[in-house]
């Protein structure tokens, strides 16, 4: 599909990445193929210099990762995307959420740290806390909103005047939302990052991670330094996720409609100490979240009364609710981030970002809401009798 093609979104979710193939498929072909041959050597030699379009080698470009590429690129309002083996293969100073995924905060606080980058870590919902960061040296403000696992959402707007007058880059990992429900380039960000693995696949069978640009040169700089240090994806996942995007406005709308049923639900439990959800108008940026989002996702955080040992009783006693990490697959997912995912961000980190030891991470998907509020109704009912409250 041509990139200014004046479409629907959910048509662009079937449509985007699309190009006419050898035999006419509907499908882009898996090219599972490491390397491709040159009709000569005048023909390698021009595509090695860039003077004609086409594939060398996959680890440099293969036209099943640039299908899937393309397709989120188009999705995010984004000049061009690369897709890497992992989320987390994706300055001097950064600025970043203390409200983000764990291995993030892992990755910033070890490895860049012995590159000599220093990461200051704030609550990115507080603006004055993202002013009072930033630094002469500060290079990067780096966002993930809706936070993850607290949900508080960022100004992005805002974020990007702050950053745009360090003349910083503002980068953005969009993996809550997803480009269905929020598009942070429309709000200034340079970067938008994407893990692969979650809504934008879509049914828990890939690992992989996704970096959405603006231009071209900062597209010709990561893809140098991406094709150099070798976290590329590979054709079979590339593929897995350009089916997966086919049905994202679909499944979209059933995790937003699930979940806002659901929150509502465990609101008024008498067993719910407190509850995140952007589409609650209890959640401190609801309006916020009207103005940025188009819909609410599919993530709640639940604390509950008798705190982590309850939160215990309750992840156990779950039956269509996984037990599991990760999230925005079509199965709803229920886990423990302090214990979990967020656990090597240490204890004094993870209060910092608001994520205390009883917080219940829930990721609902696509069954019957009814079914699923039976089972959390279950679950909880076990919690009392343990508790006896």
């Amino acid at each position: 599909m041509k990139e200014n093609s004046k479409v629907n979104f959910e048509t662009k979710c079937v449509h985007a990445g699309i190009s006419e193939y050898e035999f006419g498929p509907v499908v882009p072909p898996i090219y599972q193929t490491s390397t491709f041959k040159f009709e000569s050597v005048e023909h390698g030699a021009s595509l090695f210099a860039g003077e004609k379009k086409g594939y060398t080698y996959t680890r440099m470009l293969n036209p099943t990762i640039q299908a899937m590429e393309d397709a989120i690129a188009q999705l995010e309002g984004g000049h061009k995307a690369l897709g890497c083996g992992s989320g987390m293969a994706a300055g001097d100073h950064v600025v970043c959420s203390t409200a983000v995924y764990g291995p993030t905060t892992t990755l910033l606080n070890t490895i860049m740290k012995k590159y000599g980058v220093e990461t200051t870590f704030v609550d990115t919902s507080n603006l004055d806390e993202v002013k009072k960061a930033v630094k002469p040296n500060t290079k990067v403000l780096y966002v993930e909103t809706p936070g993850n696992p607290t949900l508080s959402i960022s100004n992005l707007e805002e974020i990007y005047k702050i950053a745009k007058q360090q003349k910083a880059n503002l980068v953005v990992d969009n993996t809550f939302m997803s480009p269905a429900l929020q598009n942070p380039i429309a709000f200034g960000a340079d970067i938008v990052l994407h893990s692969l693995t979650k809504f934008l696949n879509g049914h828990a069978d890939v690992v992989g991670g996704i970096v959405v640009v603006k231009d071209e040169a900062t597209y010709q700089h990561f893809r140098k330094t991406l094709n150099q240090l070798g976290g590329v994806i590979d054709p079979f996942n590339s593929f897995l996720v350009h089916r997966g995007i086919k049905t994202l406005w679909l499944r979209m709308q059933k995790h937003c409609e699930n979940a806002l049923v659901i929150a509502e639900w465990l609101e008024k439990h008498s067993l719910v100490k407190s509850i995140s959800y952007p589409g609650l108008k209890s959640h401190p940026q609801y309006e916020l979240g009207l103005k940025q989002h188009r819909g609410h996702g599919g993530m709640i955080t639940i604390e509950l009364a008798g705190g982590l040992e309850a939160g215990k009783i309750m992840m156990n006693s779950v039956k269509l609710f996984q037990l599991a990490v990760s999230l925005g697959g079509v199965e709803s997912l229920i886990q423990h981030p302090a214990s979990m995912t967020h656990f090597s961000m240490g204890k004094e980190a993870r209060l910092a970002g608001g994520i205390t030891d009883g917080l219940v991470r829930i990721s609902v998907g696509i069954e019957n809401v009814n079914d699923l509020i039976s089972d959390l109704e279950s679950a909880l009912e076990e919690v009392r009798k343990v508790n006896q409250v």
